[in-house]
């Protein structure tokens, strides 16, 4: 092992994780952990849940004595604006430059916005504590919001600001919720427990502008209706924090481009989490924006970069997602291109298979975590469709 300082940039989980990784992996030399936020690393996805609804506030991965305990030197309330890859050095919004012999790269992501609403008073976007903490200040019971998107973060929003006894509209172009992600079958599930819940869903329907004068007040749709609005929250994606390595010689391609356990492009850099597009089995590349991606990444990158081993990421992927009192789980890669099959609905809880060429690829459940978790195997192995089908006949 000849290096003796690893500098991790990005303290969000992907870049905890790494630290904590490299020292299991036997890493004794020093390692600076880099965090453009001024709080202590912490966990997103209660975000969109428990802390909107106020029943939570702290959310911190680890406390300070962890960092010390671990020797990791953890730096925060300064970006990384550009890198040397030939000095091997990080140049931080704050003047000061970071020598390394290893990077590793978990920026994450930044939400996306439409032009000309960051000025605009009560348009909310959800990526950060600050973020969070704001849109929990804006709600009023009784309130009107608009929630633009209906991804993941839209729908969990959504249900927390129901939980909160705001009015809802969720706007998704797309023809259901979570169609782009789980295909229009399951969207229409998840779209009937938005709608039982009193959330007036409008699948099909973009935004054509939002309007105020200085503050947000309503809302034009591309169908022609305008509606009035209070508050306004931006689902509508995110994009990769790479803008800093413009100009560096990494190579870049809707996050950085990386091999089946982290390497870049670059010597000595590595890329991790949400901002990391990652070598599939197939030869493909994908970045994938899961919790539980993060820490698998982390580890396979820590070992291959500690002791030159080179493991692979779980080859079963699991998400969920809290809607309501529903947790909504998946395994496996699904695409909205799979056959879907709903083999249990009871009106509010499903469970569906994902086939692709005749086998099971995927599973999704919601309200259905035995059902959904103790199919791994078969995902994995990738069981003929028809085995199953016939089981649950």
């Amino acid at each position: 092992m000849a290096f003796d300082r690893v500098v991790v940039v990005g303290a969000g989980l992907a870049g905890v994780r790494s630290a904590e990784e490299l020292r299991r992996a036997g890493f004794e030399g020093e390692i600076v952990l880099l965090g453009d936020e001024a709080h202590l690393p912490y966990d997103r996805p209660p975000l969109s849940k428990d802390v909107i609804r106020g029943e939570r506030d702290e959310t911190t991965l680890r406390p300070r004595e962890f960092f010390d305990e671990q020797r990791i030197d953890l730096r925060l309330g300064a970006a990384a604006r550009s890198v040397d890859t030939a000095a091997r050095t990080v140049c931080l919004t704050d003047g000061t430059d970071v020598g390394y012999d290893e990077l590793i790269i978990a920026t994450g992501l930044r939400p996306r916005r439409i032009p000309g609403t960051a000025e605009l008073a009560g348009v909310h976007v959800l990526r950060s504590r600050d973020d969070s903490r704001a849109l929990r200040a804006a709600i009023a019971p009784g309130a009107r919001a608009l929630v633009v998107g209906a991804g993941f973060i839209g729908c969990e929003v959504a249900a927390s600001l129901r939980a909160r006894d705001v009015d809802v509209v969720l706007l998704e172009p797309q023809p259901t919720p979570l169609a782009s992600v789980l295909g229009p079958e399951v969207g229409s599930l998840v779209a009937r427990l938005h709608t039982a819940e009193g959330v007036d869903v409008r699948a099909g329907v973009g935004l054509t502008e939002l309007r105020g004068a200085g503050r947000v007040t309503s809302a034009v749709l591309d169908d022609g209706t305008e509606i009035e609005v209070d508050l306004v929250v931006l689902g509508i994606g995110s994009v990769p924090v790479t803008e800093w390595l413009d100009g560096s010689g990494i190579e870049l391609d809707n996050g950085v481009v990386c091999d089946a356990v982290g390497r870049t492009s670059a010597s000595h850099v590595w890329a991790v989490g949400d901002v990391a597009s990652w070598q599939l089995p197939d030869g493909g590349r994908k970045r994938v924006e899961h919790w539980t991606n993060a820490g698998e990444q982390a580890s396979v990158l820590a070992k291959a970069l500690v002791t030159g081993e080179a493991d692979r990421v779980a080859q079963v992927p699991y998400f969920w997602s809290d809607q309501y009192e529903i947790k909504i789980q998946g395994l496996g890669a699904v695409a909205p291109g799979d056959t879907v099959h709903i083999v249990r609905d009871d009106g509010r809880k499903f469970l569906a298979y994902y086939e692709r060429d005749g086998r099971l690829v995927g599973v999704v459940g919601g309200g259905m975590p035995a059902q959904v978790m103790k199919n791994r195997m078969k995902v994995a192995a990738g069981v003929p469709i028809e085995e199953l089908l016939a089981a649950t006949a």
